[in-house]
């Protein structure tokens, strides 16, 4: 079999296995797909193992791990769950408490991992929607697709954007200013279309459970010194500072500590996430080898495929197929091909991040909170989902694609 075949075939096969999420009868996730197929790529002599580690783009990989140290640090403090209960805390109505979540998941989104994000205030949005007598549905849609929105705005939002400002070499601050007010205003616009839909419930006359409010257990020195350390990671990523090195310099400092064992911060820090973004790089880099994009994009045009409505359409498309990440990383080779300037490259970091509040299977966000709210014998259907998804996602990628095409 030519070379050239087995490499398209491993590629393939690797990313089927990632848009279906598993294989059944093999009990192979996303994860060993992509690991399986960094492997098969070596081993069929489509890269080199110096290829292959080449491929893997350490600082993305270094950045991720540290902000995830971070975050599980802010966890463990209880820092998130003190932030919305002093924001939900104000809430007078069905409506403030809609306001609220959207605001505090926007905000926490915007500089942490919007994953770790859905985590950690499901249970609190939940129980504060119990203690109120509040339909707990459109605060959790809400919780969900601002998370999704205000991720959009930073680097160290998502794994997506910090991947595209890795290969497109992209500042802190320059990314922030440009997709921060678009990310706004799709938080004003994620409010109005809940609000909008689930208006009749939100404005129910209700009367508010007499329920204690679940303790939330913080460890005062824990959250002030990562609340220090987190403040200081944020200003030197502004000041221009290398996001990779005071990412882990945060993550290092945080280690050293008497309070917390290192095995509980270790058990918050997503290792198959890495492990997957590991093996991708390589699979990514061994179809780069086949010359198979070069040859899609001459035949579409490069003109075509970089105007800003065709490639958010096909950021988008992609990104629900195959999921956001390996949707992005897709696109690492194709960059420079497509003119390699910070418009294109900021508009497939917030098309990707936008496109994942089209349906519930979208974003890992998404799931985080339908799983959750199931646990808590809330059911969260596909259409309650879908009713909101996909006008929220229709205006933010509107939004985004015209200010990105304004201020390039």
């Amino acid at each position: 079999m030519p070379s050239y075949l087995l490499t398209l075939i491993i590629f393939i096969l690797t990313y089927a296995v990632i848009a279906l999420g598993e294989i059944p009868w093999a009990r192979i996730d996303r994860t060993g797909a992509a690991l399986a197929g960094a492997v098969a790529m070596v081993v069929s002599g489509a890269l080199s193992e110096s290829a292959a580690e080449h491929a893997i783009d350490f600082h993305t990989i270094a950045l991720l791990l540290g902000m995830m140290i971070v975050v599980a640090n802010l966890r463990l403090s209880g820092a998130f769950a003190f932030f919305a209960r002093a924001m939900l805390s104000r809430a007078q109505s069905g409506f403030g408490m809609l306001a609220m979540t959207v605001a505090a998941s926007g905000i926490l989104a915007a500089f942490f991992i919007n994953d770790v994000v859905c985590l950690a205030l499901t249970p609190m949005i939940i129980d504060a929607a119990e203690i109120a007598d509040v339909d707990p549905i459109p605060l959790l849609l809400g919780l969900a697709t601002a998370s999704n929105i205000g991720s959009a705005a930073t680097i160290t939002g998502n794994p997506q954007n910090m991947i595209v400002a890795g290969f497109a070499h992209l500042g802190y601050a320059s990314f922030a200013i440009h997709l921060a007010p678009a990310a706004i205003i799709g938080l004003v616009a994620d409010y109005i279309v809940i609000a909008a839909v689930y208006r009749r419930s939100l404005g129910a006359t209700r009367t508010p459970a007499d329920t204690a409010p679940r303790t939330i257990r913080v460890n005062r020195p824990l959250m002030i010194k990562s609340s220090i350390v987190t403040l200081g990671a944020l200003a030197m990523f502004i000041a221009g500072y290398p996001t990779h090195l005071v990412a882990m310099s945060a993550g290092v400092i945080l280690l050293f500590t008497r309070r917390i064992k290192p095995a509980r911060v270790y058990r918050l820090i997503d290792w198959t996430m890495l492990a997957m973004f590991t093996g991708l790089f390589i699979v990514v880099a061994g179809f780069e080898t086949t010359g198979f994009q070069a040859e899609v994009v001459n035949l579409v045009g490069v003109q075509r495929l970089t105007h800003p409505v065709t490639l958010t359409v096909v950021v988008a498309i992609l990104s629900n197929v195959v999921s956001n990440v390996p949707a992005v990383l897709l696109f690492r080779p194709l960059y420079p091909m497509l003119g390699g300037n910070r418009a294109i490259a900021m508009l497939i970091a917030s098309a990707s991040t936008y496109a994942g509040n089209l349906t519930v299977v979208g974003s890992i966000a998404n799931l985080i909170v339908i799983e959750q709210a199931r646990l808590r014998k809330i059911n969260v259907t596909f259409f309650d989902y879908l009713r909101v998804g996909v006008p929220i996602t229709l205006i933010t990628l509107a939004i985004n694609t015209a200010f990105l095409t304004l201020w390039p």
